[in-house]
């Protein structure tokens, strides 16, 4: 971009692990541009994570409001439109959304990351890194308007009274703290509660804190009440107790955290605290943990051979496999030996 653009909008509207990616992509627009008006089209739930971001003008659209709500949101947007729309999701949803944020240069995503029509709403691309993480792809939309991405900072916006909730949930008394974040939105990327159960243990009778996190959806409620059912040590159900916005907030309190590939894997990570991912049904170089994957269970080779025929090298990269029972591949002694190699420090 030969000039420096007045405004930008980026338009990511969901899950919570990619709009925490989008993140140091902001960071890195402020630092070069700190005079550019930055606009975001984020969903609701991703809105309660990121309200108070600063220097960023959101705008939420809700899925449930289908064209109506993006005709709404055209009305909302300023009338002059954008130097430029960051379109940096390929549902067909967000393409048809992204026709409604008037802008010149539209960059999407490169032609193999493309569908559903994605090429038909976007007139340039990010260059096609095949190999890389799905934070660094994200990052690599402000190259088309002459930036690089060289660092990545997150710094989410999480208020003092968050923190101040989460120190009140357990009491600073030296224990290291395993906490457990058991679900993801993709069911069949989660673990087992006998499983989690038999680490919980491990780590308790190791000397640590048992937390149980998660939302108040059915599915986690119902999986934390089999963990604690077949543990038999204590642990600290915080299920269903903190908001979106305390989440950041008491995942940082957590030395490890316990996780399937999922949001709080990657809120956990911008928080900085280390994660002991569990990987079968995708790839943890692409999608686990950003800063340090030491600490993560990797069966996403052995899930390639036995439910597609073929080492995970042959894979498209991004390829998920979301197969019943794939990650029981993932034993308990995996997630315990994975356990280990943090405590070792």
């Amino acid at each position: 971009m030969s000039q420096i653009p007045a405004s930008l909008c980026l338009l990511r509207l969901s899950a919570l692990g990619d709009v925490t990616h989008v993140v140091p992509l902001i960071r890195t627009l402020q630092k070069h541009w700190p005079q550019t008006r930055l606009h975001w089209v984020i969903d609701k739930a991703g809105h309660k994570l990121l309200d108070g971001l600063a220097g960023v003008d959101f705008h939420i659209y809700d899925k449930k409001s289908g064209l109506a709500g993006m005709r709404a949101l055209r009305r909302e947007l300023p009338a002059a439109g954008f130097d430029a729309l960051l379109q940096m999701q390929v549902a067909f949803r967000a393409n048809v959304l992204s026709g409604f944020i008037p802008a010149r240069r539209r960059i999407g995503y490169d032609r193999s990351r493309s569908k559903d029509l994605h090429g038909l709403f976007v007139n340039e691309r990010i260059p096609d890194r095949p190999g890389i993480h799905v934070l660094d792809a994200i990052g690599s939309f402000c190259e088309p308007l002459g930036l690089q991405q060289t660092e990545v900072v997150w710094d989410l916006p999480v208020p003092a009274d968050a923190h101040a909730w989460a120190a009140a949930q357990w009491p600073q008394d030296g224990k290291l703290v395993l906490m457990i974040s058991p679900c993801s939105s993709h069911a069949r990327r989660n673990w087992y509660a006998d499983r989690y159960a038999a680490v919980a243990d491990h780590a308790v009778q190791r000397g640590w804190r048992v937390v149980l996190c998660g939302g108040r959806s059915d599915l986690e409620r119902s999986t934390a009440d089999a963990i604690l059912a077949a543990m038999r040590q204590p642990a600290l159900d915080l299920v269903g107790k903190d908001t979106l916005k305390q989440l950041p907030a008491l995942l940082a309190r957590a030395d490890l955290v316990m996780t399937p590939d999922s949001g709080p894997m990657h809120i956990a990570n911008a928080m900085g605290t280390k994660v002991l991912g569990l990987h079968a049904a995708s790839n943890p170089q692409r999608s686990g943990p950003y800063s340090d994957r030491r600490y993560c269970v990797d069966r996403y080779d052995d899930a390639a051979r036995k439910f597609l025929g073929k080492p995970a090298s042959e894979l498209k990269w991004g390829s998920k496999i979301e197969f019943d029972d794939v990650m029981a591949l993932i034993t308990v002694e995996d997630a315990i030996a994975a356990f280990e190699r943090y405590a070792a420090g």
